[in-house]
């Protein structure tokens, strides 16, 4: 494991700079706010991302976005210029998908979420129900007199969804009354923070299925180690040779730490030096464990290293 808690990398020389490359052969990182922003990609990362791949590193975007699919990602990230394939891909769609695969999953799923979800369900073969608008049919009391459930529903997995609404949550909540139905979130990202306004998140949505079920869903995403287990297995990765890369000290670096990754932090997105710093001096060890091994301005800034 690295020998780093919290350092500003610039502040090495290049040899231990060198050094720090050299130990790990795995790179993860997170995809926007680390190698692009929206539909624009951050100076200099494509060059790093390529760079790592040319050097023989292992590299996966592993992201919590469940609205594309693999082969979505893949479209956008070579349109900006990331020379990667659908096996660099772990998206959150993608492994609720192999999650139900994997258990021999055989019934229907109740999705609240997007074609993302659904497309990847299609890929393994699982029926689904759900996506699009679903608002209510004149009263409410109408509405849940109409509600009659799919006695195949045997799953309900939870992304986000920009349809999501009182009637989805009822009827999620419904089917998860049923103690045998699975649960499953893709992630739990509070919200999406904007200079002027907030985006809620996957986060707030799943726990407002959560609060009104009384259950706690099985989740995909960043932080939850269940992506270590899905990563060493299918991959064949060593954690300690292994780099996790983000802009999140609560899911990137947090998921780093949970599966014993090396963790680099960019300050291109979310968390920044100061939130570092706080979180080294305080007495609470959950914002402890986030503070990452090393940080950086940007990820561009490792290109004349490599």
């Amino acid at each position: 494991m690295s020998k780093y808690s919290g350092k500003n990398l610039a502040s090495l020389s290049p040899a231990e700079i060198k050094q720090w490359i050299d130990s790990f052969d795995t790179v993860l990182t997170d995809c926007d706010g680390v190698i692009w922003v929206d539909n624009n990609p951050l100076p200099g990362a494509p060059d790093v991302i390529n760079r790592f791949i040319a050097n023989g590193k292992k590299l996966f975007f592993v992201t919590n976005n469940s609205t594309k699919t693999r082969p979505e990602f893949v479209e956008k990230a070579v349109k900006l210029g990331f020379n990667v394939t659908i096996d660099n891909i772990i998206s959150t769609a993608y492994l609720a998908a192999q999650y139900l695969k994997n258990v021999g999953f055989s019934k229907t799923v109740y999705v609240i979420g997007s074609t993302g979800i659904t497309k990847e369900l299609d890929a393994v073969g699982i029926r689904h129900i759900g996506i699009g608008p679903d608002t209510l049919q004149g009263t409410l009391a109408d509405t849940v007199a109409s509600f009659v459930p799919d006695p195949d529903v045997g799953a309900v997995i939870v992304g986000f969804d920009e349809h999501f609404s009182f009637v989805k949550m009822m009827k999620a909540a419904s089917y998860l009354n049923n103690p045998d139905v699975i649960f499953i979130g893709t992630n739990t990202d509070e919200r999406f923070p904007m200079p002027d306004r907030v985006i809620p998140g996957t986060g707030s949505i799943v726990k407002a299925v959560v609060t009104c079920a009384e259950r706690n869903p099985i989740v995909m995403g960043k932080p939850n180690p269940h992506i270590c287990e899905i990563i060493r297995k299918e991959y064949d990765v060593d954690p300690a040779r292994t780099l996790m890369i983000g802009d999140r000290c609560n899911t990137d670096i947090l998921l780093g730490k949970n599966c014993d990754f090396q963790t680099l932090l960019v300050e291109t997105g979310i968390h920044n030096a100061a939130d570092i710093e706080r979180y080294a001096v305080s007495g609470d060890p959950e914002l402890k464990a986030q503070v990452p091994d090393v940080y950086l301005a940007k990820l561009g800034d490792l290109l004349p290293y490599l």
